[in-house]
């Protein structure tokens, strides 16, 4: 069944109007049409294989673009590794050197203090051995050493020491 736009078709004028030719043929629309499109068509198609040799072009740069960034991203996480390597070991010998620091501060501030004690040890020592000889001589019973001036001894101003029950 034909469509009503073929129907409208057979009531189109065929020519100018006028006398009458002689044998008049109907006009092919659609030869007419594919004659004139056919030109513009071919260009089309050139110019979209050239869009298509375009865009594979771009591609193309594109990846190598994107390989290029790769490998520089990979040697700036390299050079990063590098330095941070190199960081940590200044840091960690930093840290290292001063608690070397710290810890002979420490050293020689325990060597010093040891030292007045041993002074202190030496300077009183004396004293101390006098006192407890003469503890031991006044508990086992023996005078004491001439001079000593003891508790035990008399003019000593605590006199003699009384022994506890």
């Amino acid at each position: 069944m034909a469509g009503f736009r073929d129907f409208l078709l057979r009531f189109r004028p065929v020519g100018s109007p006028g006398r009458a030719a002689p044998g008049g043929v109907p006009a092919d629309r659609a030869a007419e049409l594919t004659a004139e499109l056919v030109p513009p068509l071919s260009l089309l198609e050139e110019a979209e294989a050239e869009a298509r040799g375009i865009r594979d072009e771009a591609a193309r740069t594109a990846a190598e673009r994107r390989r290029v960034a790769e490998r520089q991203a990979e040697e700036i996480v390299e050079r990063a590794t590098a330095r941070a390597r190199d960081l940590r070991a200044r840091t960690a010998a930093r840290v290292r050197h001063q608690a070397e620091a710290a810890a002979a501060a420490l050293l020689d501030a325990a060597e010093r203090e040891v030292s007045a004690v041993r002074s202190r040890a030496e300077a009183r020592m004396p004293a101390l051995l006098d006192r407890v000889a003469r503890l031991v001589a006044e508990d086992i019973g023996m005078p004491s050493a001439p001079g000593a001036g003891g508790p035990g001894t008399p003019g000593h101003p605590e006199g003699p020491r009384k022994r506890g029950p």
